[in-house]
């Protein structure tokens, strides 16, 4: 239900930031993944998806290589100090006017893995990136058409879809 939902976001040439064991990549056939850790684009690439090792806080791709982007609970492993770097990185493969899509946990995801360093409320998200000129689209969480459900959901994971600013 939620892969379905994420990639109705997305256009034409994506990259998975902080791909992982590559499950996006998997769903959605063309996607482009990258992490930090070595082993899991390894794995990726022997599932025969396109994944590559972010270095030295570099994605190896060249400015404006992708139509959008999408973060899925990553932004809150990033230390404080290295957010706003990351998002220059982020903003430099994406192509003016793309579209960024992000996940975070909300306060209860957040407290289930004690590698988080960073919560970000909704206003908190969206004033992040609307620090780096990107544009609101959306707001959401698990896609469910049941009030009651979708408010207990949104204590555990938020999606914010931006624009990037244009050139």
């Amino acid at each position: 239900m939620l892969y379905p939902r994420l990639a109705s976001c997305l256009n034409d040439r994506v990259l998975d930031f902080g791909c992982g064991i590559g499950d996006f990549l998997v769903f959605r056939q063309g996607t482009t993944g990258v992490d930090i850790n070595p082993h899991n684009v390894e794995y990726c690439r022997s599932l025969g998806l396109a994944a590559e090792v972010i270095e030295n806080g570099v994605i190896p791709f060249a400015d404006h290589s992708f139509d959008s982007l999408i973060m899925d609970n990553v932004l809150e492993h990033i230390p404080e100090p290295e957010v706003n770097a990351v998002l220059n990185e982020v903003l430099r493969v994406l192509r003016p006017g793309g579209r960024l899509l992000i996940g975070v946990p909300g306060p209860k995801g957040y407290e289930s893995d004690p590698d988080h360093c960073c919560f970000y409320s909704e206003p908190d998200l969206v004033a992040l990136f609307q620090g780096v000129n990107c544009r609101l689209l959306e707001l959401f969480h698990m896609p469910v058409n049941i009030t009651w459900l979708e408010s207990r959901i949104s204590q555990y994971c938020v999606y914010a879809l931006f624009e990037s600013p244009p050139l």
